[in-house]
């Protein structure tokens, strides 16, 4: 018994061993971050294809909050994450970098917006739906504040309703300090919605009925290529009353691709393709805009944008790795 006993400490030891063995820098399943908005799966699909088909790998994605996501890159949980919106979460992000627990390798885009938004028929009407201006002086954000009835809330009349980012979602905070600060409490309510779905259906339904409508909402998303919309004006940025209260436009935002710090050792060759790859709000909502129009899927949408721009993600790649994957998708 005690020989036996010896030996099965003894499998057990060489069992641990092999496992950290797998420490060596070699991964197999490369996984990506989905933090709940359509153009990160897009931007997740778009490199996994690259990855399976031109490097083989097995790739996977793991759901949730941006906290949550965001902490399981920092763990190492999560290895890629397409799109960090850097000033949304300033704070998590500089100190990830500062303390070695992740790496940017990319800017995937910056020419993007994000705020308060309206349709552009409550401002500018629209004569080709018989449409009259429902609020023609509005312009900024704080003028919300003379225009209660125009964006009624249904469950509290009297009162207007102004759409929040999804309920944990890191810019749900900043729009609730935008609401404190602009002094809306008196006229409106600050609606907490549970999903992006959740404001996509409450914008589609009042724009196809003509009504008044606002709350946040970003670009590049399939929502604001294919509606006309007009983001309200704030002061423009400052750093010191941003901090304070968030009481300007919303800071530059550059859309970076990080990895967690092991990454690299890991898998080099990945990081010299993520180190290229850059898009734009633009090329980004063709994808966005395609899904809206088509019905398809994130990843389906990823692999129509592939074949409508092999120039521009084949120059990412050394020459015989983009044969591979052009050669997977005729």
């Amino acid at each position: 018994m005690k020989k036996l006993l010896i030996t099965l400490i003894a499998a057990c030891i060489l069992v641990l061993a092999a496992c950290g063995d797998s420490s060596d820098g070699e991964i197999d399943t490369i996984i990506f971050a989905d933090a709940g908005w359509d153009s990160i799966n897009v931007h997740n699909h778009i490199a996994a294809k690259i990855l399976e088909e031109g490097y083989g790998y097995d790739t996977d994605i793991t759901t949730g909050s941006t906290p949550a996501t965001f902490q399981g890159l920092r763990d190492g949980d999560i290895h890629v994450y397409m799109e960090v919106w850097t000033d949304n979460i300033r704070e998590s992000y500089e100190d990830a970098i500062e303390s070695g627990d992740i790496e940017t390798l990319s800017v995937n885009f910056d020419d993007n917006d994000q705020g308060i938004y309206v349709p552009a028929y409550v401002i500018e009407g629209d004569p080709d739906r018989g449409i009259e201006p429902l609020a023609p002086d509005l312009q900024t954000v704080e003028d919300l504040k003379n225009y209660p009835e125009v964006f009624e809330d249904p469950e509290d009349l009297g009162k207007g309703r102004l759409i929040n980012a999804p309920s944990g979602w890191a810019v749900e905070e900043a729009i609730n300090q935008k609401f404190d600060f602009y002094g809306l409490g008196e006229e409106f309510n600050n609606f907490s919605p549970g999903s992006d779905s959740a404001i996509i259906t409450d914008l589609a339904r009042a724009y196809e009925a003509g009504e008044g409508w606002v709350g946040y909402y970003w670009s590049p998303t399939a929502i604001t290529a294919q509606y006309d919309l007009i983001l309200l004006e704030e002061a423009p940025y400052d750093e010191a009353v941003w901090e304070e209260s968030r009481g300007t436009e919303f800071p530059p935002n550059d859309v970076v691709i990080s990895v967690h710090a092991d990454f690299p050792e890991q898998a080099p060759e990945v990081v010299e393709f993520l180190e290229q790859y850059e898009t734009s709000s633009v090329l980004t909502e063709e994808a966005l805009e395609y899904m809206e129009e088509s019905g398809a899927s994130t990843e389906e949408a990823a692999l129509w944008w592939m074949q409508e721009h092999k120039d521009i993600w084949s120059a990412w790649l050394p020459e015989d790795i983009a044969q591979d994957v052009l050669d997977s998708l005729e």
